[in-house]
């Protein structure tokens, strides 16, 4: 039995949801059509769904239905940017950015009295690398500089951002979707993040 995936059956049970909700939130975009995955079973087709990341996301909904509407949860949930900006003094109240990695992001990309939607994601990647101990300050150089010259390409599709060690000598790779990839023995992968979880994220910080 496959442990990553909840069948629609066990996930209405679990949840307390209606099947007309489940429905009703991927017609909104609130769930993405991917997640819907068709299987055969001995009883005919079943519908599944990636158990982690469906608990989690109707978990959200759940919790913040009754502030938001289902378009502004829509918005939230994808992976489009905001058109908001906030200043540098915004971002350091909101704690999106602690003062180090504003100076880092100020080094490496320049000196901003306002941030883009855009350029705020780039400094709370950074923020949350640097804040986990995954990443030095000079690797934070290599990461900004990727996902300035290279993120802006994939226009709003999913992307993930591969950060990888060899020998000391780190590196940045972004790939688009759930690529598999595979390294030889001496790399080291110290985090593979999924970027729509910190546009989500920060969508969030911006509310």
């Amino acid at each position: 039995m496959d442990t990553n995936v909840i069948s629609k059956k066990d996930l209405l049970e679990l949840t307390g949801i209606s099947y007309g909700q489940l429905y009703r939130w991927k017609r909104k975009n609130l769930i993405p059509e991917e997640w819907f995955i068709r299987r055969a079973t001995f009883t005919g087709q079943e519908t599944f769904f990636p158990r982690e990341q469906i608990l989690a996301r109707i978990d959200k909904i759940l919790n913040m239905k009754d502030d938001l509407s289902l378009d502004e949860l829509a918005d939230m949930f994808s992976p489009s940017m905001s058109d908001t900006s906030l200043t540098a003094e915004e971002l350091l109240a909101r704690n999106i950015v602690s003062t180090t990695s504003l100076e880092v992001f100020n080094v490496f990309l320049g000196s901003l009295r306002t941030f883009t939607f855009q350029q705020a994601l780039y400094a709370y990647v950074l923020e949350k690398l640097l804040a986990a101990g995954d990443l030095s300050v000079d690797e934070g150089g290599g990461l900004l500089q990727v996902l300035a010259s290279h993120y802006p390409k994939f226009e709003g599709k999913p992307c993930e951002l591969i950060f990888m060690r060899k020998m000391g000598i780190s590196t940045f790779v972004l790939v688009s979707g759930s690529t598999e990839m595979y390294f030889d023995s001496g790399v080291k992968v110290v985090k593979r993040l999924d970027l729509a979880n910190y546009i989500e994220e920060l969508k969030g910080k911006y509310l």
